[in-house]
């Protein structure tokens, strides 16, 4: 079995610092876009425009946001594994919680997969059943930004997902540096979880 080396990894670093002034101004970029969403729904409705101007499929999005949702807490397994310096699992896949930080972080992985091709499937049926399109109105603007947007900050983590469990193999030992990554990993699929809760919230319940 694969061990990492028992120096703390819940002290601050330049890393996590740094993770987090930047999360912080991705922050500010989505509040941007929710703002952006009032001010057009405010126009719109003002204006006696229907709103929402499709027919969302609240189902699909609840199982996309249930999963996402999910992946939050398999990716915390996954921390908690770090940080008691098991990267491997220590008995069959058959059980979870044997698992290492390898495994919680390929689950994590194909769950955050999940719901991006769920979002595009989503897109898919929008367009080509409802015609709403990013240029076809307000609100075929003001609801693939936002969502879009998230969507791909989602594949960012799914490729730092990618690129932090490639490293557990290429490297013979994980070092503390590797463990502080992993951690930091999970403050940016947080972030993303807690901004779809509030995108969900206002696009797809509020309206």
């Amino acid at each position: 079995m694969e061990t990492a080396p028992r120096t703390p990894a819940s002290r601050p670093s330049l890393v996590s610092v740094g993770t987090i002034v930047w999360l912080s101004s991705e922050l500010m970029f989505f509040a941007a876009l929710f703002a952006m969403y009032f001010t057009v729904r405010s126009v719109s409705k003002g204006a006696g425009l229907p709103w929402p101007g499709a027919h969302l499929n609240i189902a699909l999005g609840s199982i996309n946001t249930t999963v996402l949702l999910l992946s939050s807490v398999t990716c915390q397994m996954g921390v908690f594994a770090v940080e008691r310096g098991q990267i491997s699992r220590t008995r069959t896949i058959w059980h979870p919680m044997s698992w290492g930080l390898r495994e919680w972080y390929v689950l994590t992985f194909l769950m955050g997969l999940y719901f991006d091709l769920g979002q595009s499937y989503e897109y898919y049926d929008l367009v080509t059943k409802e015609h709403l399109t990013v240029s076809s109105s307000a609100y075929g603007s003001v609801f693939y930004l936002p969502t879009g947007f998230h969507g791909l900050h989602v594949a960012g983590g799914l490729v730092a997902f990618l690129f932090l469990l490639g490293r557990t193999y290429a490297a013979r030992t994980f070092t503390h540096e590797q463990q502080v990554s992993a951690i930091v990993v999970s403050y940016y699929w947080h972030f993303v979880d807690v901004v779809w809760i509030g995108l969900f919230t206002v696009i797809y319940l509020i309206h």
